[in-house]
């Protein structure tokens, strides 16, 4: 079995963050997301990968994922172009995957339980295609699927008025080479792309069955920087941190907290867990750092409370407020503004940016 990873996209609602760097580089608990789906991958046996690029972010992607030795595998890079639709992106994969069966995993995408059990439903039985599934609240805003009671799915509708169950497609599919044929005869939706959902429910037309896995652990789509935040609260929650930098008599730890080996805190700092701070990156006196934060590489942070956020790195943080539930791009310098005349904010704010002030 193969895999094809999809890092496409424009990642439109994460701008302005997106501006210099694809989103499935955005880091969660300080690993880029693309990373998480690479290991998910390999846990499943799954080795010989492609990865599905788009028009932003190619070289940023191929630099960090190189050839794949780092993790084990064997990457192949397939390039899409435009965002024409999953269903697009799978038929870009088909030279790649020959008369092989394929995992397909949504790259923005992390899963608490991997796909390994996805993979192992598939090969159990004779099946077109299967499809990871997760109880939602709000089934009109997804792709859902009707399954009978051997969890063979019975029919795919997308975002429907009248939703006949909760069980939402979650951006982990495996497919059988006979998707190929299927999405040869697509036709585009209303959004001019070919859907995944049109795909799988030609082939249960067709006559093939349709597997399901109905996935219990947490999922998240991290394609909105609340989604980013929620991800990497749940990571830091479940993963285990260790500090191996330099805490200084007189700093303040509690809690988790994974500390790189050339980082610091600094006495008179605060730092409460689960948290994540990388390499090159000093917490300086006055700082408190709060739990389900994550501070990227070469960052210094004083006399700055923050929690329950992200900092993508490279940043310099000395402002003497309060910052929470926050996702701080990578360069970003954020200063006092205490005794600067005249008195008010200062702001270079990028597009689509969202600020609560």
């Amino acid at each position: 079995m193969k895999g094809v990873l999809l890092s496409g996209g424009t990642g439109s609602r994460l701008r302005p963050i997106t501006h210099t760097g694809p989103k499935q580089l955005i880091p969660v608990a300080n690993k880029p997301v693309l990373e998480y789906a690479i290991e998910d991958l390999k846990e499943a046996g799954v080795t010989e990968i492609g990865v599905i690029l788009g028009n932003n972010g190619r070289d940023e992607i191929q630099e960090l994922l190189g050839d794949g030795s780092k993790y084990g595998v064997e990457i192949t890079y397939i390039v899409q172009g435009n965002p024409l639709g999953l269903a697009h992106a799978a038929g870009c994969a088909r030279d790649f995957v020959g008369d092989d069966d394929f995992v397909m995993y949504l790259g923005d995408n992390i899963l608490k339980s991997g796909v390994t059990d996805l993979v192992e439903s598939f090969e159990s039985g004779d099946y077109g295609a299967g499809i990871a599934l997760q109880e939602v609240e709000d089934p009109q805003a997804f792709g859902i699927a009707d399954v009978d009671d051997a969890g063979n799915v019975t029919q795919l509708i997308e975002k429907p008025d009248d939703p006949p169950t909760n069980l939402a497609l979650i951006g982990m599919y495996v497919f059988s080479p006979a998707v190929f044929d299927v999405i040869d005869d697509l036709e585009p939706s209303w959004r001019g792309e070919l859907e995944i959902t049109d795909a799988i429910q030609s082939l249960l037309e067709d006559g093939h069955a349709i597997d399901s896995h109905v996935v219990t652990g947490w999922w998240k789509d991290t394609g909105k920087p609340e989604d980013i935040l929620e991800a990497n609260r749940l990571v830091l929650e479940d993963t285990a941190l260790e500090t191996e930098g330099t805490v200084e008599d007189g700093a303040e730890t509690t809690g988790r907290i994974e500390l790189h080996e050339s980082a610091t805190i600094e006495a008179g700092a605060s730092v409460r867990g689960p948290v994540s701070i990388a390499e090159d990156t000093v917490i300086k006196s006055g700082t408190y750092v709060g739990p389900y934060t994550s501070i990227g590489a070469n960052s210094e942070l004083e006399d700055v409370h923050i929690e329950n956020s992200v900092v993508i790195g490279d940043s310099t943080i000395t402002a003497s407020g309060r910052i929470v539930d926050s996702l701080l791009g990578r360069n970003a310098n954020i200063e006092s503004a205490e005794r600067l005349l005249p008195e008010g904010r200062r702001l270079v704010v990028g597009e689509n940016s969202q600020l609560k002030l």
